[in-house]
């Protein structure tokens, strides 16, 4: 089951997405769970489940993506978590590379992302997305993937040249990642850890792996973040992302207004967005 997040007609939503449209669930099961998010908190996938042969209500190009989960609690993010990327960036340190982002620095499939205004390497990065179910501390190994509610793919654009000591303020201008287009509920999605994952720019196949090749699976992940903070239902983790990243090519290769980047991840889906300059920048460069 495939689940998104969404505006239609101003009023914000969530529902079961289909090849056909939207079965919207905020209509039939809101006044108990008002967003995805609440529906996760209060474990009932499984409610939404048994709507999942009703017509829709909507079509797709009815609506306005949202990120999967539009308000997450936490966003941690993985660095350097495959073993190109590593090579790329010459990364010797065993222990995995964590980052946050925050909420407002993420769009929705179909949505613009907005390029820094006050950078010139604004890089793409196609990683899969992990959403929290069950929440927790100190989560085993073994049990990590029943803490996991759905998948999604992320596309964690990176202004290059603000990344300096740290992540921290390259990945967190407004609206340069981007979260969707929907969550593959985990039932569908039996090893996160066996999937291709590729990366599109204007067409090009710019990044080509697999989750496989990721140096800390994605139950690992689980467990050493919940070492240190409590996952709670609605987080996500953000698992890295493959090399063949643009500042390392030669010559280097940025997004810029107009490019179209898409991250597609097998059996999860599709996430597509065009590239804009921030409405500063675009007024500078008209006057």
């Amino acid at each position: 089951m495939k689940l998104a997040s969404y505006i239609h007609h101003g009023r914000k939503s969530y529902g079961i997405f289909t090849e056909s449209g939207i079965i919207d669930l905020e209509r039939k099961i809101g006044h108990q769970y008002a967003s995805l998010k609440d529906l996760l908190q209060w474990d009932a996938i499984d409610v939404a489940r048994q709507y999942i042969d009703y017509p829709v209500d909507i079509l797709v190009d009815d609506i306005t993506f949202l990120p999967v989960i539009d308000e997450p609690g936490k966003i941690l993010c993985v660095g350097m978590n495959y073993a190109d990327k590593r090579k790329e960036f010459a990364e010797t340190n065993d222990a995995p590379t964590l980052f946050i982002r925050f909420p407002d620095s993420q769009t929705g499939h179909a949505t613009p992302v907005i390029k820094p205004e006050r950078s010139n390497e604004f890089d793409y990065e196609g990683e899969l997305a992990v959403i929290i179910g069950k929440p927790g501390t100190n989560i085993d190994v073994q049990h990590a993937l029943s803490h996991v509610a759905g998948y999604s793919c992320y596309m964690d654009g990176s202004a290059r040249d603000w990344q300096h000591a740290w992540f921290t303020a390259g990945k967190n201008w407004k609206r340069t990642g981007a979260f969707g287009p929907c969550m593959t509920t985990a039932d569908d999605i039996p090893d996160p850890n066996a999937l291709s994952i590729k990366t599109y720019l204007n067409g090009m196949l710019v990044q080509n792996d697999s989750t496989a090749s990721m140096i800390h699976k994605v139950a690992d992940l689980i467990a050493y973040i919940s070492t240190f903070t409590s996952l709670s239902a609605g987080d996500v983790i953000i698992t890295g992302s493959p090399g063949g990243v643009g500042k390392k090519r030669n010559p280097p290769l940025f997004m810029n207004e107009g490019d179209r980047v898409e991250v597609a991840i097998e059996n999860i889906g599709r996430l597509i967005n065009t590239v804009e300059e921030s409405h500063s920048q675009r007024e500078l460069l008209a006057s």
